[in-house]
């Protein structure tokens, strides 16, 4: 039985909608994302509507006929407007917008717009899957108008544009970005001359801003398998452009026969490993960047081959260098990302050894409440091809986090608080802010660490007396 188009058309939230397009008198339609979701079988409520006229005016037909509780979001620079339409246990977003036909300055990808049909509406359209449309007129509601054959290339699994793709790289070069990004998601793939054309283009990415480049990398990385989109940005050209750092992880080196691992299909491998466990996206940056000073620590030392010592405190502060060019938030989720890049190799190292509990005990006090999602990924870092060292690493991080649960049940460190404060200690041996309180703290926190005294006041005060005594400081409360 062939597919009954309107069906896609049958929600409540259609009801008002097709009667504001009658009373409205000019032709619209459903575009997009929402036909190409609901033929994938896709459940989506973000609904685009085109038509004929004014998009700001529909919106407001379409509140009015809602009730008095809808109301319109007007975009006045971009001619669009957006009504949210509830749902027992959400809501629709429905956005207007009139046809438009846009063409481009080479130096730009701001459309010069002006306004069009149906078919210059879908002939600016990204690719053939997001350029169909659903009739929302009484004549012909629900007929499916796809000029472009995108339903083919839906069950071809193909993304292709649909016109020239190198006028519609060309025209928005963040649409490579999105090629990239949808195919990654849909599991698609990027048609051949559409690929060659992202290869040709991809120096075009650099007038596209970095917030917008950010966003679609960003969704990339949220895909199930993010690997797959940094694998065709790297082959593109795309990926030296955006973010070199990563290229310069590719490839293994060899001395003497001894070569070290590409750590830029390892640094894929862990991210896709996080990605199995977590939807954090922060959690999947650290996973990217995590050995992101590897390049710059890489050292052949003939006693014991490849070295990258110290990459973890290297990475740690090339961090913010990168979420600043890159125009990302300098604030507490990069510092989130630069505590596990530093801290990422410590749980390795104790699942190693002999796990001490002053060990743990730094561990949790380094890492604090993150410290389930460093376990995370520390287990994800594990790429080995051997079977039995995967399991032997995975068993004895099982033990590390067993320790951590036991000495943070009987010590309390994560998100530690010292029980003596700096006040106190002033107020003690009346002295000002400065070194000696410091001193003293510092060795209260690491007797503490060390097992040596109780994470409890009494034996804490008691020691600071001691250092106090020891640094010649009276205690002059008594």
């Amino acid at each position: 039985m062939p597919i009954q188009y309107k069906d896609f058309l049958d929600y409540p939230v259609f009801i008002p909608l097709r009667e504001a397009v009658k009373d409205y008198g000019q032709p619209a339609f459903v575009v997009g994302g929402f036909v190409r979701d609901k033929l994938l079988g896709r459940t989506t409520k973000d609904i685009d509507v085109v038509v004929l006229g004014s998009g700001i005016s529909l919106a407001e037909s379409y509140a009015a006929k809602i009730g008095p509780q809808a109301h319109v979001k007007v975009f006045k620079n971009f001619g669009t407007a957006m009504v949210r339409f509830p749902d027992r246990d959400s809501e629709w977003i429905v956005e207007f917008v009139g046809a438009r036909k846009e063409s481009y300055r080479a130096d730009s990808r701001k459309p010069i717009v002006e306004d069009g049909s149906l078919e210059d509406d879908q002939n600016r359209r990204d690719f053939t899957i997001n350029a169909m449309a659903l009739s929302l007129n009484e004549h012909d509601f629900g007929r499916l108008i796809d000029p472009f054959n995108g339903i083919i290339d839906l069950g071809h699994n193909l993304i292709r544009t649909p016109l020239d793709p190198d006028v519609t790289y060309s025209d928005d070069p963040l649409r490579m970005m999105r090629a990239i990004r949808f195919a990654n998601q849909l599991g698609f793939n990027i048609e051949r001359r559409s690929f060659e054309s992202i290869t040709k283009n991809a120096e075009r990415i650099r007038i596209v801003s970095r917030e917008r480049v950010n966003d679609e990398l960003e969704k990339i990385m949220m895909t199930r398998k993010p690997s797959v989109g940094f694998r065709l940005m790297m082959d593109s050209g795309l990926l030296e452009i955006i973010f070199p750092e990563l290229v310069a992880l590719k490839g293994a080196e060899f001395i003497d026969g001894r070569g070290h691992k590409d750590n830029f299909y390892h640094t894929l491998q862990v991210l896709n490993n996080v990605a199995d466990k977590s939807e954090n996206l922060w959690l999947r940056w650290a996973a990217l960047l995590h050995d992101i000073a590897k390049p710059v620590t890489k050292k052949y030392e003939p006693a014991v081959g490849w070295t990258f010592h110290s990459h973890e405190f290297i990475g740690a502060r090339m961090v913010p260098k990168l979420f600043n060019r890159m125009r990302m938030p300098v604030d507490d989720r990069m510092k989130y990302v630069q505590k596990l890049v530093l801290l990422h190799l410590r749980p390795i190292v104790l699942a190693q050894e002999v796990v001490t509990d002053s060990a743990i005990r730094r561990l949790l006090y380094d890492a604090g409440d993150d410290i389930d999602d460093l376990m995370i990924l520390c287990e994800a870092d594990i790429t080995s091809k051997n079977p039995d060292k995967v399991r032997r690493y995975l068993g004895n991080f099982e033990l590390v986090r067993q320790k951590l649960v036991e000495v943070e049940e009987k010590d309390k460190i994560r998100n530690w608080q010292p029980p003596v404060t700096g006040e106190m200690i002033m107020e003690t041996f009346g002295i000002p802010p400065g070194k000696d309180v410091g001193t003293i703290k510092n060795a209260i926190r690491d007797a503490i660490l060390d097992g040596l005294i109780h994470n409890e006041f009494d034996e804490a005060y008691q020691l600071m007396l001691r250092e106090g005594e020891k640094m010649g400081l009276k205690n002059v409360k008594f």
